[in-house]
């Protein structure tokens, strides 16, 4: 064969590897049906793309596929719904026929995720050796949602630039929470030493809780090893820290409040116990050290003990010899009820040989408080039990009381 019969050949190879391309390239249609056809019994989903697709090869395979819908096969309820997803790739992906998960880039206009079908979805895929995969040029979400049971993330925004072996991650995150009437609006920063289990992961921003005219605004700080596995995600230990500020009509109360213990998560279900945990605050909020016992799904369960350092000022003045007394004041503290704390909580309290066990809600004691009152005991109901107390000149002594608050009778 001749040389000029050689370069003839490669020429028109050449020419013929371009016509193909320019073949696929002109029919979005047909690769992101492909792509589709292909990807979808791997995962065991449908995936459906019914708007205009686009298709690019320069630098690198480059798909964006619109209005696209993926449920299990039979399913009734989607896992994922995008009005827009554009997944750039690298060569090296497409040579490994999927062995290496490494994308270049990856965009995501208004996804809705339904929690529940996810979790079915990866309830039935086979266990396997799970990859971790790669960003060069990062992870945009725009616009996103997660519905839960009973509550959903709404306007959820994800910046992440890159995702590297053995390299540094950082990632942005906003939303808000909307759950029965409650709203957490958050913006958060979160860096990872790598992107791998075990590694540890700080996350710093703001939060703000919103529910009726309640507001509660705080910065927060929160870092840990995670662990995943099997679905749990574990942070052992959590260490935690916040300042922040509450209000309710005038009340006006800023405070800062630290924990250390280990968390565990699984699906919209979490514990953390034990651990330890500090309250410092200022006018009605005492300071506090204890040992907390935290979980919730769907409802939310407390469990506090430890001491209070004093009695504070600007609480309800205790009669002597009580009020005297330099002692802490050993507690214990149960909830089980909504997360806003609406429902009845349980308080037993000790100074010295003075015994108080009562019951009482959250809001109503603050607005008792907020407000002027037209008792000048706070809503509650429970049992004082005290060898000595002085009164008005008066010395009682075994006094044993009790209060009844009638709303609490009715209450949860």
């Amino acid at each position: 064969m001749t040389r000029a019969r050689r370069w003839f050949i490669a020429v028109m190879a050449l020419i013929l590897v371009a016509a193909l391309l320019a073949y696929w390239g002109s029919r979005p249609q047909r690769v992101a049906g492909l792509v589709m056809s292909q990807l979808g019994p791997a995962l065991g989903l449908e995936i459906t793309a019914t708007g205009v697709s686009e298709y690019a090869l320069r630098g690198g395979p480059r798909l964006v596929l619109r209005n696209v819908v993926a449920r299990t096969p039979g399913a009734t309820r989607d896992v994922l719904r995008a009005n827009r997803i554009d997944v750039a790739v690298p060569w090296s992906t497409v040579r490994s026929r999927g062995a290496e998960l490494a994308f270049t880039h990856v965009e995501l206009d208004a996804p809705v995720i339904d929690l529940g079908a996810l979790q079915s979805w990866l309830a039935a895929r086979p266990a396997g050796e799970s990859r971790m995969p790669t960003l060069s040029n990062g992870l945009r979400v725009r616009d996103g949602r997660v519905v839960g049971d009973g509550w959903s993330v709404e306007a959820l925004s994800l910046d992440i630039p890159r995702v590297l072996p053995k390299q540094p991650v950082d990632a942005r995150i906003s939303g808000h929470v909307a759950s029965a009437g409650t709203t957490v609006t958050f913006a958060l920063m979160l860096a990872m030493t790598a992107p791998a289990n075990n590694a540890t992961a700080t996350i710093t921003g703001t939060a703000r809780y919103a529910q009726a005219d309640r507001r509660l605004v705080s910065r927060i700080h929160a870092s840990g090893p995670l662990h995943l596995d099997d679905g749990e995600l574990t942070i052992a230990p959590l260490r935690f820290s916040t300042s922040a500020r509450y209000t309710q009509g005038k009340t006006n109360l800023p405070f800062a409040f630290a924990l250390n213990g280990p968390l565990r998560m699984q699906g919209t279900t979490f514990a953390l116990s034990p651990a330890g945990v500090a309250l410092r605050g200022s006018d009605v909020i005492p300071n506090i050290d204890a040992r907390a016992a935290f979980a919730y799904s769907k409802r939310a369960a407390l469990h506090l003990e430890g001491t209070l350092a004093t009695w504070p000022d600007t609480w309800p003045a205790l009669p002597a010899p009580i009020g005297q007394s330099t002692s802490h004041l050993p507690f214990a503290l149960d909830y089980n009820g909504p997360p806003d704390f609406s429902h009845t909580t349980r308080l037993q309290l000790t100074r010295d040989d003075t015994h108080f066990d009562g019951r009482f809600r959250v809001p109503d004691v603050l607005a008792w408080i907020d407000a002027p009152p037209a008792s000048p005991l706070p809503p509650l109901s429970g049992r004082v039990r005290t060898p000595r107390v002085e009164i008005a000149g008066a010395i009682l002594e075994g006094v044993d009381v009790r209060l009844e608050d009638p709303a609490l009778n009715a209450a949860p």
